[in-house]
């Protein structure tokens, strides 16, 4: 009994630290409770062997660049619908596992078992129904109608959320992603931008797919609601693209994201299990952040993998900035830099493999 209590004090200890700077006004029960639940959830997400995960990884690739032939071309079905003539010869095991199907639209949720590296796990909405968002308006933060993002982000129970057209949604304050959730953006043109950020805070299962975010600014805050059965009052936001704050099995695939007030992408406070894949970014400074402080010690627990993704131009640094965790970067495209590409402090593990660099002039740019 006295090492369950024990366990129960660190994390209780490690929840209300992390409460401290979570962008909570009022530190209740229901927030006190998700951070306990969560924090958990990261520890049991967190692998005590890393390297078998990123040796299964390097196994997927070898054996998708196989199957299409040693190809190396990406002739894929678009997206978008338009027909395309040929053998699909997708050398991304990701992308080689759902996108050279026919009929995926009518198999959204094949998605589901496509994720690769520490975010494998992330099954997002897959047993949850679907929800077509028709509305893009967000102007009801505490009873949001149904039809919009917010409604179908904020549920309790799982959800396969979907887009019904192309649409520009403008979110007034930070939107909080439920548990259990799948934004799906393939088939339409959608854009999350002009407004304020997209927050995983304290939950788990969570994927992003096929989404513009750009232009985010620092949110005032106010009272916003997160769950059916909860909302309160939130304190300013950053203005990241997206936040990832003490939360595990997290998923973010071909988003493409610029300029924002904050980071791009940052995973802090324990969040761990996290894959960002083929994804564009570019016309930022600060990229992705893994790990916000040096002092940290929950960040240790902390494995991403980075993969397939395109660093383009007009960005500066952080490509990513790592802290403590286990990181792999692997088979990304770096398009010129300002400062550096990838840079790390307080012993994280970075494993650099199969990415091509392509360094500025300025010779003082040069160095990782």
């Amino acid at each position: 009994m006295w090492i369950h209590a024990e366990c129960f004090f660190s994390l209780f200890f490690l929840a209300s630290a992390a409460l401290s700077g979570a962008n909570i006004e009022e530190f209740d029960d229901h927030w006190q409770k998700k951070a306990e639940e969560a924090l958990a959830r990261s520890r049991a997400a967190y692998h005590p062997d890393p390297e078998a995960i990123t040796n299964n990884f390097n196994k997927a690739v070898h054996l998708a660049v196989s199957q299409a032939r040693n190809s190396t071309r990406r002739a894929l079905r678009s997206v978008r619908g338009n027909k395309f003539k040929g053998t699909c010869v997708a050398t991304n095991p990701i992308d080689r596992c759902w996108r050279c199907q026919k009929n995926w639209m009518n198999h959204r949720k094949k998605l589901a078992t496509c994720a690769k590296g520490f975010g494998r796990n992330a099954m997002g909405g897959k047993n949850g129904e679907l929800y077509v968002v028709t509305d893009p308006s967000d102007d009801d933060l505490v009873n949001p109608r149904y039809g919009t993002l917010r409604w179908g982000a904020i549920q309790d129970r799982p959800l396969w959320i979907v887009f019904a057209r192309d649409m520009i949604i403008r979110l007034s304050e930070e939107l909080m992603i439920n548990s259990n959730k799948t934004i799906d953006g393939r088939g339409a043109n959608v854009h999350i931008a002009f407004g304020a950020q997209i927050t995983i805070q304290f939950v788990h299962n969570v994927i992003i797919h096929g989404i513009h975010i750009h232009d985010i600014k620092p949110g005032s805050g106010g009272i916003i609601r997160d769950s059916p059965q909860h909302f309160g009052i939130r304190t300013k936001s950053d203005g990241d693209g997206i936040s990832i704050y003490g939360s595990s099995d997290i998923w973010i695939d071909h988003c493409s994201l610029r300029n924002c007030a904050d980071g791009l992408i940052d995973a802090i406070e324990g969040s761990t299990a996290i894959t960002i894949s083929n994804c564009h970014l570019t016309h930022h400074n600060d990229v992705l952040l893994f790990g916000a402080s040096d002092s940290n010690e929950n960040d240790s627990i902390m494995q991403v993998t980075v993969a397939f993704n395109h660093f383009g131009k007009g960005l500066v640094q952080r490509m990513p900035r790592c802290r403590w965790g286990f990181f792999h970067i692997v088979n990304n495209d770096y398009t010129q830099w300002l400062m550096y590409a990838i840079g790390g402090s307080q012993h994280p593990t970075i494993i650099s493999q199969g990415n091509r660099f392509v360094a500025p002039r300025m010779l003082f740019s040069k160095e990782v």
